[in-house]
């Protein structure tokens, strides 16, 4: 669990102790690519943490693919409509490599929020982090243009624009593919 607790660590340090609770919680999982470890209109009843790959979250609206948001090393991947709502997913969440996770089941991960101050503020961070992403993302989508919101992208996720498909890039920017090839284009 490398990634996963030098990741957790950046974020909020944990102790020993908390790291040996979360490794009596998981359990090591391998995922060929384009695998569906989320799938919408399903209950999941797990979370991942990813040791190694990447994933894409998305809805399907009309037939079509809109990703929201990339997980790499050390993330974590869940449904929030499950976890915090229990209502079935509203996303899918695919992974784009082969990916090496810890899959924990949701009542173990609220437990542990629960019972584990060190997780629970961990959880609040990361959650805090990911309402400043999508705030951020929200603004950007409302006052930039396709350019300067792709350049905020490359700052933001180097490395999903070195792993994940151009299209899927697209997507979470809000362009065609064809515009977004243009923009890499232009240097």
């Amino acid at each position: 669990m490398t990634n996963v607790i030098d990741k957790i660590n950046s974020l909020y340090p944990i102790s020993d102790d908390t790291i040996r609770a979360l490794e009596e919680n998981v359990t090591l999982c391998h995922f060929p690519k384009k695998h569906l470890l989320i799938k919408e209109n399903m209950f999941c009843k797990s979370a991942y943490f990813i040791e190694q790959g990447m994933t894409r979250s998305f809805w399907l609206v009309n037939g079509e693919e809109i990703t929201t948001s990339f997980a790499g090393e050390g993330a974590i991947v869940f449904s929030m409509d499950e976890l915090y709502y229990n209502k079935l997913s509203e996303e899918f969440v695919e992974t784009l490599e082969d990916v090496v996770a810890y899959r924990i089941s949701l009542v173990d991960l609220t437990r542990l929020f629960q019972t584990n101050i060190e997780l629970a503020n961990w959880g609040r961070i990361i959650h805090q982090n990911e309402y400043r992403r999508l705030h951020r993302s929200h603004k950007e989508h409302l006052t930039l243009p396709a350019k300067e919101r792709y350049e905020e992208f490359k700052q933001q996720f180097p490395q999903v624009c070195q792993r994940a498909n151009l299209g899927y890039i697209a997507s979470y920017l809000g362009v065609t593919p064809s515009t977004l090839s243009r923009l890499r284009a232009q240097k």
